[in-house]
């Protein structure tokens, strides 16, 4: 058995680390350079971005050796240094080699986030340096310095006691809204922890977490260059027990997941995208995700739109088992299509009308055809929010 307690103030309920973040300029007057610094050498596991262009501090993490340990993360917003090239690694390897003159570094790290397409401004960059006490521990600064859109910071951290008496901590700050589809898309989340994990299990569970948060949203189906989820870990507990870790490390995730939906730009409702009973586990996947990447079925959602019609032609368009027959959608509890109801009568329309100007709620669709079942999540889009975004993209 054992216990998780929710904790206030984030990354300072982690002993042996310190963070903190500072203003260079790349925003106007908050935090925009911030760090992680490990007292000891601490083991890391990074989940990254699927999209081909990788930026350049993905690049450079993968330039080390496996399984290496490192003393210190270096963070900035406003610039993503994705597409950079050669050119974008080199910076990295400048700036962290000034640094060296006053801090050991042990492989470190960097994480950006913002613009694509353009290299870093070192010298502004490099001025964070002659600012930054490395000893201070104000989780709310390092919040600050990853923010890029973000109407909220994102924070948690949790106290887990065991059956023994002993406790370990798990703190996490993640920043994303607007660009977000199931491969992490332009989020960043740094979890650190005090806990005596094996490295072994930390990148098993930091996997398993991500698939099963940040990897089921979708706000408006684009994929980032910069996606990073990075688990680090000092040991300094000498606590640890694999399921209550595995089980706080899922609800931090997820619940910051939800956070980043809620937070998505031209965004009001978060809903759930639950198929079941389809023919296989991939199937349902793949049918719950288109739902929650469409934008046809985004603005109908911001438009309060009751009608089934773009919910149906979606999962038709999935090439999975399904059936007109066998199909049935509800939201929430509410039949709104199954073969015997084909036509919204009166009476149901306002049930769902109700649901649907709710600020979460549940898109069941039961195929009938299996046993398999999958939940994603997406949110509503407004159409003017499509359209602007869709001409820049062209």
């Amino acid at each position: 058995m054992f216990k998780i307690t929710p904790k206030k103030n984030g990354l300072e309920n982690v002993q042996g680390f310190s963070f903190n973040g500072t203003n260079v300029g790349f925003k106007d007057d908050e935090a925009d350079v911030g760090f992680i610094r490990s007292e000891t050498p601490c083991d890391i596991s990074a989940v990254f971005t699927t999209n081909k262009f990788q930026a350049a501090p993905i690049v450079h993490f993968n330039s080390y050796d496996k399984d290496f340990k490192t003393n210190f993360l270096l963070v900035n917003s406003k610039n993503a240094n994705a597409m950079t090239g050669a050119k974008g690694v080199e910076d990295i390897e400048a700036i962290f080699s000034t640094l060296s003159s006053k801090l050991e570094l042990i492989n470190p790290i960097m994480s950006s986030t913002g613009v694509i397409g353009y290299r870093l401004n070192q010298p502004k960059l490099i001025s964070a340096f002659d600012k930054f006490d490395f000893k201070s521990r104000n989780s709310d600064m390092f919040s600050q310095s990853i923010m890029t859109t973000d109407s909220f910071k994102k924070e948690l951290a949790y106290s887990v006691t065991l059956e023994d008496g002993s406790s370990f901590n798990i703190a996490a700050v993640c920043k994303g809204a607007g660009m977000i589809n199931p491969s992490m898309a332009t989020m960043l989340c740094f979890v650190i922890t005090d806990a005596d994990i094996p490295k072994s299990d930390m990148d098993e569970i930091l996997l398993e977490a991500t698939y099963e948060s940040f990897n089921k949203i979708s706000v408006d189906g684009d994929t980032s260059t910069n996606d990073t989820v990075m688990l680090l870990a000092n040991q300094s507990s000498a606590s640890y027990d694999k399921e209550a870790f595995s089980e706080a490390i899922n609800m931090m995730m997820f619940e910051l997941s939800q956070m980043i939906l809620r937070d998505g730009e031209g965004s009001n409702k978060v809903v759930a995208f639950e198929v079941i009973n389809a023919k296989n586990k991939e199937e349902a996947r793949k049918v719950s995700m288109a739902l929650s990447n469409s934008l046809l079925v985004k603005t109908a959602l911001f438009g309060e739109d009751p009608n089934w019609g773009r919910i149906a032609s979606t999962v038709g368009s999935c090439g999975v088992l399904c059936d007109e027959e066998s199909l049935k959608i509800y939201y929430n509890d509410l039949l709104i299509y199954s073969c015997e109801y084909r036509e919204l009568d009166k009476i149901r329309e306002d049930k769902a009308s109700i649901i649907m100007k709710k600020d979460s709620f549940r898109i069941i669709c039961d195929l009938g055809v299996g046993k398999s079942s999958f939940t994603s999540y997406g949110c509503d889009l407004s159409y003017e929010y499509v359209k602007i975004n869709a001409e820049y993209r062209t």
